[in-house]
């Protein structure tokens, strides 16, 4: 294995490629300690602690822990993926833009382009809510330690900085790197806080936090975090194989085709793409809970409380809209990257045919079915994955529902308040970082296997690397 770790710097353009990649996830690591001028990090970090069931803390997971000091990075990449999501339910729903996106590369410039405006906009929607937050004297006003005329333009301007820069850093990963440079970014950010979790759940240990229950928990919990590990990794490599077959032909004086192959359809094609989506749709709302506009307070509107307060992680109304929210997005993000029509095309003019299928539109409607099928086994698979967290932060407080809700007070307590345990335990973290793991390590082994080098499974070698440098 170390040899073949040690062929990655053998090819010098993916040995460059790789240190550019980690030398810009440096980068955005010591970003994450430059703190936002005139933050009170002892009264942020209490006013964290005392929400930490809330969604500041999904929040503060896809910023990589910065919106927790408010650092340069605080927002983190969250305004780039609200701004993609616009775009690509636009693309469906907008005949222009569809238009402009079939255009190939020069309608993907103009996109990506409209992209990044659009995620300055929101960035600077985004910080001058949270400015207006950290200024609110009902929230503590001691929070910031210059005066509010000088600290909300200075904290817009920072941020809306450090998300442009955040998303010119992916981009260059995304070019000049090796894998996604946005997914790599939450990547980081969650990788780096393990071992506070791993802290955290020796603490609970140390001070028996559950009592006489606590080794069986602890006990639990890391099998539980080892099974899901392995269950990720299954469903991910999981793919359904549709058989093809290319008749033969004349070309030339040669004979072509008469070969028989598979289409793989990925159980998961769309990846962490529909959690980071749904997440980032359900944490608008926070960000304007917290918020008072000219003295009025959304958290405490008669109006707007009530939804903000039922949108909150854990209680039922989040699940079921995350629940369909992800649903939703998986099969969305497919209809995007997987299109059944180009394929029969495709497959038509090279002479390929599914068995007992006729080419053409039966062809398409045909993988159309399979992949509406096999997409909703990966739905359901990610909604699992997706709501451990839940129960191993807060819960799902059924309990708080109307007319029903006493029915559910007999449940054990940790069903309906949690266990308290830090979510860098829980199935979403690890999809994100199983996903883009093997995602990045495919990428690097299909460049070492394209050079005539072994890759990292067993399988994949097809020529024994070179030893020289």
């Amino acid at each position: 294995m170390l040899e073949k770790f040690a062929n990655i710097f053998r090819i010098p353009d993916l040995r460059k490629r790789v240190l550019f990649t980690l030398g810009l996830l440096a980068v955005y690591r010591i970003g994450g300690h430059i703190p936002t001028p005139g933050i009170n990090a002892d009264m942020l970090a209490q006013f964290f602690n005392q929400n930490s069931g809330s969604a500041l803390g999904l929040v503060d997971l896809f910023s990589g822990g910065n919106l927790r000091r408010l650092t340069i990075f605080a927002l983190g990449i969250m305004p780039y993926i609200t701004a993609s999501i616009i775009f690509q339910l636009l693309t469906v729903i907008y005949e222009p833009l569809a238009k402009l996106q079939k255009e190939g590369e020069i309608g993907r410039r103009k996109i990506t382009q409209w992209t990044r405006y659009v995620t300055v906009l929101l960035a600077l929607v985004q910080s001058f809510f949270i400015s207006l937050t950290l200024t609110n004297t009902s929230t503590g006003s001691s929070m910031v330690t210059i005066p509010k005329g000088f600290f909300v333009p200075l904290c817009v301007i920072t941020l809306t900085a450090g998300t442009a820069f955040i998303m010119w850093l992916g981009e260059q990963i995304t070019e000049r790197g090796i894998g996604n440079g946005m997914s790599l970014l939450i990547f980081t950010g969650i990788v780096v806080g393990l071992p506070r979790g791993i802290q955290e759940l020796y603490d609970k240990a140390t001070t028996s936090a559950w009592g006489a229950f606590t080794p069986i928990a602890i006990l639990i919990l890391v099998l539980g975090m080892l099974a899901v590990v392995a269950f990720i990794v299954y469903v991910e490599r999981s793919e359904r194989r549709i058989p093809v077959q290319y008749a033969k032909r004349i070309v030339g004086r040669r004979m072509m085709g008469g070969q028989s192959t598979h289409l793989p359809l990925k159980v998961n094609s769309g990846g962490v793409m529909p959690v980071i989506f749904a997440s980032s749709i359900l944490s608008a709302p926070l960000l304007f809970s917290r918020a008072s506009v000219f003295g009025y307070s959304f958290e405490n509107s008669s109006f707007l409380g009530p939804i903000f307060r039922a949108l909150a992680p854990g209680e039922p109304w989040y699940v079921l809209l995350y629940i369909v929210a992800i649903i939703f997005f998986a099969y969305f993000y497919i209809s995007i990257v997987f299109r059944p029509d180009d394929i029969a095309d495709n497959m038509r003019k090279y002479g390929g045919f599914i068995p007992g299928i006729r080419p053409g539109k039966r062809t398409a409607d045909f993988i159309n079915d399979v992949l509406s099928r096999i997409t909703l086994v990966g739905a359901v698979y990610l909604i699992i994955i997706s709501i451990i967290p839940m129960f191993l932060i807060s819960g799902i407080h059924f309990n708080h529902l109307p007319f029903v809700g006493p029915v559910f007070d007999r449940l054990p307590s940790w069903m309906t308040n949690g266990l308290g345990v830090n979510f860098y335990f829980g199935g979403t973290s690890l999809l994100i970082v199983v996903g883009v793991a093997m995602d990045t390590v495919q990428q690097v082994e299909s460049q070492l296997i394209m050079r005539h080098y072994d890759g990292f499974t067993p399988k994949s070698g097809r020529i024994r690397g070179r030893r020289s440098w």
